[in-house]
């Protein structure tokens, strides 16, 4: 976190070219009380996939995220007011069965490793449609590095309590050696740029869109830790993770149905001065 708020820090005002530079004289309304929210979730995510790691693999706990998209529809509703289609809500099943086929025949299945995941995956989504809310505002647009660096810090101030109440910090550090040291600061540089990259992704599409993109990322994990960590899988939770990834493949034909559905629709309406008979529906 130290790291990425570093980052943040320096990418205010050296953007690299990932987005438009904006000058700022005052901060907006609840600046404080939504900074402090999106690193609070920030803070529960890193701490809650990594709890998640200590009790199950990494296949399954990428195989639990896969199912971001239908938390994030759910929120993207309550928050957001996004509604998705009918199309769009069917494709999520195999993404639900798929991941109740894992949990049911995973190898390395733990019921705290299960939950830590889970809760990951809900405090994740929630961050992220939040953050889509501040980087898209209508009054006030937060650019990605300021969003980046302000939740940053707001969840180191989070982070040294429960460092102090959890962690022996002197002997932590007596034990660590240079390269251990090197490899934190390396792993918090691939973090800042993995999340101000997302971050930026974030100010072009939505947050249901989001997570599905996401989905790419978490199959390469999954076979990828197969192969690093030479975990086993099962021949139905191996069903469950193609099951997964090809609801999330069936999640975009259907959005481009629905989408299309939507403009006729509302082509239609225009033409006969009524109402679209899907009712109101944003595409997403």
């Amino acid at each position: 976190m130290l790291m990425t708020a570093t980052c943040g820090f320096i990418q205010m005002y050296f953007p690299c070219g990932m987005y438009k530079p904006t000058q700022r004289h005052s901060k907006p309304p609840g600046f404080y009380k939504h900074m402090t929210f999106v690193g609070c979730t920030r803070f529960m995510t890193v701490i809650l996939g990594l709890v998640s790691l200590n009790y199950v693999a990494v296949s399954f706990t990428e195989t639990i995220k896969s199912s971001a998209p239908i938390f994030t529809v759910i929120i993207s509703r309550l928050l957001l007011g996004e509604h998705t289609g009918l199309y769009v809500n069917l494709s999520l099943i195999p993404v639900m069965g798929g991941l109740a086929l894992c949990s049911a025949n995973e190898i390395s299945f733990n019921t705290r490793g299960f939950i830590a995941a889970l809760a990951t995956n809900i405090t994740e989504c929630v961050q992220n449609v939040y953050s889509k809310m501040l980087i898209s505002g209508e009054k006030f647009k937060f650019t990605p590095a300021e969003l980046q660096f302000y939740t940053s810090m707001a969840s180191v101030v989070v982070q040294i309590p429960a460092s102090v109440f959890f962690v022996d910090i002197p002997r932590a550090a007596e034990t660590l050696t240079l390269a251990q040291v090197f490899a934190f600061i390396l792993n918090g540089i691939f973090f800042h740029f993995q999340s101000i990259t997302a971050y930026v992704l974030m100010d072009y599409i939505s947050p249901v869109t989001h997570s599905v993109a996401n989905t790419a990322k978490r199959a390469f994990l999954i076979w990828l830790s197969v192969v690093f960590f030479g975990n086993a899988v099962t021949l139905l939770s191996g069903l469950g993770t193609c099951t997964v990834i090809i609801g999330v493949m069936l999640y975009n034909k259907a959005q481009q149905i629905d989408t299309s559905l939507l403009l006729h629709a509302t082509a239609d309406s225009k033409k006969s001065g009524g109402i679209p008979l899907i009712g109101k529906v944003r595409a997403i």
